[in-house]
């Protein structure tokens, strides 16, 4: 069953509630938070058993970070945790979302365009994250107290301590409005991060590791237990943010250097220390929601909007300079396909379908929603993007994960760095892709006499874009259509007066009864006018 959907923070509630927690096979719901056992801040001694660290004795640096992450490598996973009272994890999800920071106790408030809030334990985020803040002056610990929070009345006569801790963190800018910040990075729960840009609403999510996904061991939840924030300058642009990740396979060190923007934009720097061999890692992971789309030629569930994503796309730029675009689908099974290639330029969830008539809900706002790209720095070597599809019935599960797989192996001892660049966004213009793209996928039935005919389908692919819209429909714009395990039958391109859109239909027929992938692009005199089509149909589907 498709993993459910984080709880949306506190201090941005622009998603309905999510309460369904399920798993898949194996799969570890992100219903606790793990702890870092006393660790050795001042670099290279021992821990002592203390709540904190002390500060380190020389400039914290991501270097630090990275000795920490390889310290702790050195040693059997262990979590710590301070214990959370019973009325606190038996929170429902809207009784969690009473729970509400105040804002005069944001870090850095007034003193900078950007301050921090925080969230706290209760309801699936039983486990504390440590919280520092690093300045000229050194390393503190940012202080847990329960007069930060507003409780609802049916919990005014708990007392809290102050060693509770907090859950979780809130960067916020002033994005749309001077003196009004908003949510532009938010931590909460495992390694899961939001990043947001400017009119946009929380969706998609993206992941600091992903280990062993979609495997019939079941998957392993790597968690952030430790933040360093480092202090911006009053008029600062950007701002660091140093972590520590530990899972019982690998430890790792990050660094995320954020600059808010319309297009919001995270720029990620990993180092990983594996304890063990990891049959499948999973670099740069995005987590979406698609119930269902344009594509979408049986519905099982009856429903009013037209459309139900958080992404209706896995859109790659690879190595070779090719652009692929692959539709969502919420299939019957779950599905995964890895798509090879070497030293990616760029992938990402995509959502494509902007007009509030495509979906008709104002509460969810999913034209808003934004478009997570990630663009690889330095060479990520052979690999493939790996797109997972897990049935789904709701729209308050996330049922579509995609990350990189590098195919080199991942051994015990054996660090890994990569880096990337993460952008938020809801119009990249002609940037991502250059060219045409694919603005709608339909599947219908073939008609014949009425009747429909058993096991084919007909396909409709809309392409658009500046260089496409300019074309006159006197231009001779082909269609090359291909597929494995399929029959492809009359192929026609045309353009719609109507848009400017060009349209590519044909009928597909299977020569077996396993899943068939398609492939179509445009081409004017034998040079490729558009992006890839990629789809695997399933007959019956």
């Amino acid at each position: 069953m498709p993993q459910p959907k984080p709880p949306t923070a506190a201090v941005a509630s622009n998603d309905r509630p999510r309460e369904k927690l399920v798993t898949i096979k194996n799969r570890i719901s992100f219903v606790a938070f793990l702890t870092l056992a006393p660790f050795a801040c001042a670099l290279g001694r021992a821990a002592a058993p203390a709540r904190y660290a002390p500060p380190p004795t020389r400039p914290f640096t991501f270097a630090a970070v990275e000795r920490l992450a390889a310290l702790r490598a050195e040693h059997p996973y262990h979590v710590h945790s301070t214990p959370l009272p019973n009325v606190l994890r038996r929170l429902s999800y809207a009784q969690y979302h009473q729970i509400h920071f105040r804002p005069a106790d944001a870090l850095w408030r007034g003193h900078s365009r950007f301050e921090v809030q925080f969230y706290h334990r209760g309801f699936a985020f039983t486990r504390e994250v440590k919280i520092f803040t690093v300045s000229p002056s050194g390393v503190r610990a940012v202080r847990y107290s329960p007069s930060m929070f507003e409780f609802p009345r049916f919990l005014g006569g708990l007392r809290l301590s102050d060693q509770l801790g907090f859950a979780g963190l809130s960067v916020r800018f002033p994005l749309e409005r001077p003196g009004h910040p908003r949510s532009v990075l938010a931590f909460l729960g495992a390694s899961y991060f939001r990043v947001l840009g400017r009119n946009q609403t929380q969706g998609i999510t993206a992941r600091g590791l992903a280990v062993n996904t979609a495997t019939t061991g079941g998957e392993q939840i790597p968690y952030f237990t430790h933040f360093w924030l480092r202090e911006p300058m009053p008029k600062a642009r950007t701002m660091t943010i140093y972590a520590l990740l530990d899972s019982p396979s690998v430890a790792g060190a990050y660094r995320f250097v954020v600059r808010p923007g319309n297009i919001t934009q995270v720029t990620v720097s990993a180092v990983l220390y594996p304890r063990h061999r990891i049959a499948k890692l999973g670099i740069a992971p995005l987590t979406s929601m698609f119930l269902y789309g344009r594509n979408s030629a049986r519905r099982r569930l009856a429903n009013w909007r037209p459309q139900v994503h958080d992404s209706d796309g896995l859109m790659m730029h690879t190595g070779g300079g090719e652009w692929l675009w692959r539709p969502l689908h919420n299939p019957l099974r779950l599905q995964v396909n890895r798509f090879m290639d070497e030293n990616p330029k760029g992938f990402g969830l995509i959502q494509r379908d902007r007009r509030f008539a495509d979906y008709e809900d104002p509460a969810a706002r999913y034209e808003s929603r934004p478009s997570y790209w990630v663009q690889p720095l330095g060479h990520w070597g052979r690999g493939g993007v790996e797109l997972v599809e897990i049935p789904s019935e709701a729209d308050i599960d996330y049922n579509i994960d995609s990350y990189w797989v590098p195919s080199a192996p991942v051994r015990a001892g054996q660090p890994l760095a990569f880096s990337y660049v993460l952008s938020a966004y809801l119009h990249s213009g002609e940037r991502w892709p250059p060219g045409g793209r694919v603005v709608a996928t339909r599947i219908a039935p073939v008609v014949r006499a009425g009747q429909p005919v058993s096991g084919e389908r007909q396909m409709l692919i809309d392409f658009a874009g500046e260089d496409l819209h300019s074309l006159r429909a006197s231009q001779p714009v082909r269609a090359v259509v291909s597929g494995l395990g399929v029959r492809i039958f009359d192929v026609q391109t045309e353009r719609l007066p109507e848009n400017g859109h060009w349209r590519v239909r044909f009928r597909v027929q299977p020569t077996g009864g396993r899943a068939v992938d398609l492939r179509c692009y445009l081409e004017l005199y034998g040079a490729p006018l558009s992006e890839t089509w990629t789809y695997q149909w399933t007959p019956g589907s």
